[in-house]
């Protein structure tokens, strides 16, 4: 039994009957109603709950926790983070040799001019930094020998020393292979259209390319 069937039932005990009583047990029955409701409302059902938190965005100290990660002392550039040749706050940038990175600049700012934004991708790197990418390649394409036509080791590296600079997007890239020269900047490695570094005088003509960083 419902309810409304037991309010009904006790105005018919009592003496109310009829339209009166119905009356009566009908407007008992909204009155239950709209307290379930409230109860409902500020109570609402475990899927509900579930549902908006799935739906929420993470908090600002999970995010903040990823977005922290590597500090940049050792040349590494974070996930997502895109610098230009001008953000001499980042030790990849700063630490760059000196004539690389003014003949950097020129030919950044010659290509904005053309609409072209050159990003830095890599640039400076300490030896623990290079020698941990070397350890990758060696992890990824299953030998010292193989790794070696991408990564060069610390002490071979122009990274190290400052003096090689990774450029991006793919469209600065090709712009550099074309007008590099006219700063001094040449592409050194066939297979790595994004590496650069100062192989001849502002104007001059690049080196023939090298296959792979193993020479």
């Amino acid at each position: 039994m419902d309810s409304t069937e037991q309010m009904a039932q006790e105005t018919g005990r009592t003496g109310w009957g009829g339209r009166r009583g119905a009356r009566i047990a009908g407007a008992a029955a909204m009155v239950l109603g709209l307290m379930v409701a409230g109860a409902y409302a500020a109570y609402p059902p475990r899927a509900a709950m579930l549902s908006l938190k799935a739906t929420a965005p993470p908090s600002s100290s999970s995010s903040g926790a990823k977005g922290s990660a590597g500090s940049g002392a050792d040349g590494e550039i974070p996930d997502g983070k895109t610098l230009s040749p001008f953000d001499t706050e980042a030790p990849a940038v700063r630490n760059l040799d000196g004539p690389l990175l003014d003949a950097l600049r020129q030919a950044a700012s010659d290509a904005r001019a053309q609409g072209i934004e050159m990003n830095v991708t890599s640039g400076w790197r300490n030896k623990t930094y290079q020698q941990r990418l070397l350890d990758r390649a060696v992890a990824k394409y299953g030998s010292l020998e193989k790794a070696r036509q991408f990564v060069n080791t610390p002490e071979k590296s122009a990274h190290v020393s400052g003096k090689a600079v990774d450029v991006g997007p793919t469209n600065a890239d090709y712009w550099l292979i074309q007008h590099g020269a006219r700063y001094g900047l040449c592409q050194v490695y066939a297979n790595e259209i994004w590496h650069f570094e100062l192989r001849t005088t502002p104007g001059g003509t690049c080196p023939e390319l090298l296959p792979d960083a193993a020479g």
